[in-house]
């Protein structure tokens, strides 16, 4: 079969042009932050996930901060993807109708979409997913068994990016053993691509084995954090796909199952869907999986349609009229009081309530934008407390956060007013230890009147920062001078981890102290 290679790259060359321009808005989301100082503190592994994002989102920020250059890393992770299902498409017979089919489904499934908006993990595995199906495709038809070599490597370095390639990995062998493929694992090439990447992914193991696993601790201490109430798992997956836009992916998905040489592909999804439900996995962890769908049921539309430019150019079309609505809730392409304007609006006519899970009603509800506003100018209110402290004792003065967003949008924004690193008890933070402070005077950000109280002689709160569209557990957030430690702060230090998303731990009592203005 020729191979085109024109149609793919100019597909995915629009993609990363449609998010390089699309994505770099309203500000950085709470998680870049975290990435951009975790990467600034080079290691094998960080409490909360691998290594390579981290070092991706500090290298974007080597000549200062940049939104437009952190959210390119996405964009081209956008184009990469859809790159790979192009090719998918082709190796399952794409014609070039199917291809761009594929590539504007891929491309605008509002999860997918999503994934590619902001650097996340998930921004690289939409793209390593397929591509290690695709090279076991090849396997499958006849290709060097050589090249199990290559799908480890594509697996190892997706788990340097997130550990969930793990589940994917299990779902692809599991659906080759359920049919006659399985003599594909029989392959001494087989065995030496499962040697290296246990080598590609042990150096991360044993950071997280030296550490006591630390992630384990993440992933059970947030279990409970987003569970979201709703319909059953894989009903979620049509929803967050577009429930029109799945139609490609479900064709994509019965045709799969029907022809013997693929089936082990379907059996794959059906594998990994059951572990996610099982586990109570967030409805996007196996959004990755989804391009070799699409491919799939994108050459099936072409064969239905062929010799009828007419249909085709009225599917084309409805992609488009479909989707377009979706874009501004998965990139940031509105202006904030555009946008405002336009998700009340959806909400009045669909009749659908975008309010946060508590009693609180947000103008920007959804976690996304939220975490994306406010940073800098708490940070600001943050720098002029600290600019109030005569300068004997600011030089003793740490800043402590109560999250690691708090505590990164101080490290990555402080500088410019000459903020001192921030210290956290929240995940990598912890391990970073409390620096040099003995905790002499501690400016402590969203922790707390109460807990301050318990920690500390004096305690004052110096003020309170305010931003209407932050989330609402960073609104409102109390300054406070604490001074008079009780305690050594290395000695304190131990008891102050939190590994998890630290996001509701502040107690509200602060507001007394505030109104009151006392210690």
């Amino acid at each position: 079969m020729k191979v085109r290679t024109w149609i793919p790259f100019g597909m995915a060359s629009l993609a990363t042009l449609l998010h390089a321009l699309g994505n770099p808005h309203y500000g950085f989301f709470r998680d870049e932050l975290y990435f951009i100082v975790c990467g600034r503190h080079p290691a094998l592994g960080y409490v909360d996930q691998p290594p390579l994002t981290p070092i991706l989102a500090a290298l974007s920020q080597s000549f200062g901060n940049s939104l437009f250059l952190l959210r390119l890393i996405p964009a081209l992770c956008a184009g990469a993807t859809v790159y790979v299902s192009c090719l998918f498409a082709q190796e399952l017979g794409a014609g070039i109708f199917a291809e761009v089919l594929t590539a504007m489904v891929v491309t605008l499934a509002p999860v997918l979409a999503a994934n590619s908006m902001r650097l996340t993990p998930d921004m690289i595995e939409i793209a390593l997913w397929p591509l290690a199906a695709l090279i076991v495709l090849r396997i499958v038809k006849g290709a060097s068994p050589k090249l199990w070599l290559a799908a480890a490597a594509v697996v190892g370095v997706a788990a340097w990016s997130k550990y969930s390639v793990a589940f994917f990995a299990v779902a692809l062998i599991l659906g080759l053993l359920c049919t006659p493929q399985r003599r594909l694992l029989a392959s001494r090439w087989f065995a030496a691509g499962c040697a290296l990447a246990v080598i590609v992914i042990l150096p991360d193991f044993i950071w997280q084995a030296v550490h006591h696993f630390p992630m384990i601790q993440v992933l059970h201490n947030d279990s409970g954090e987003f569970i979201v109430t709703g319909p059953p798992f894989l009903l979620q997956q049509v929803l967050i796909m577009n429930p029109l836009l799945s139609i490609v992916w479900i064709i994509g998905l019965i045709v799969l199952a029907r022809c013997e040489q693929t089936r082990w592909l379907a059996y794959a999804y059906a594998f990994l869907i059951a572990m996610m439900a099982a586990l109570d996995a967030k409805n996007y962890y196996p959004s990755a999986i989804y391009p070799y769908l699409i491919a799939a049921g994108a050459v099936t539309i072409e064969s239905w349609t062929r010799s009828r430019r007419a249909q085709r150019v009225a599917i084309a079309a409805g992609v488009l009229a479909v989707s377009l609505p979706a874009v501004p809730f998965v990139l940031p392409v509105l202006p904030l009081s555009s946008y405002i304007a336009y998700q009340n609006a959806v909400g009045r006519t669909l009749h659908v309530d975008f309010g946060l899970p508590d009693d609180r009603r947000r103008s920007v509800p959804i976690q996304y934008y939220a975490d994306m506003l406010g940073w800098p100018e708490l940070v600001a209110k943050i720098a002029e407390v600290y600019q109030s402290l005569p300068p004997v004792q600011r030089a003793n003065t740490a800043i402590y956060a109560s999250n690691f967003g708090e505590a990164s949008a101080i490290d990555v924004y402080g500088e410019a007013f000459g903020l001192p690193h921030a210290i956290s008890g929240n995940n990598n933070f912890w391990l970073w230890g409390p620096q040099r402070y003995s905790g002499e005077t501690v400016i402590e950000v969203n922790t707390g009147l109460a807990k301050a109280r318990r920690l500390f002689a004096h305690v004052r709160v110096a003020a309170v920062f305010s931003d209407p569209h932050a989330m609402s557990y960073e609104n409102n957030v109390p300054i406070l001078v604490c001074s008079g430690i009780r305690e050594p702060l290395a000695r304190l230090w131990p008891h102050l981890r939190v590994y998890g998303y630290a996001l509701h731990t502040r107690d509200d009592d602060w507001s007394v102290g505030w109104q009151a203005g006392s210690e």
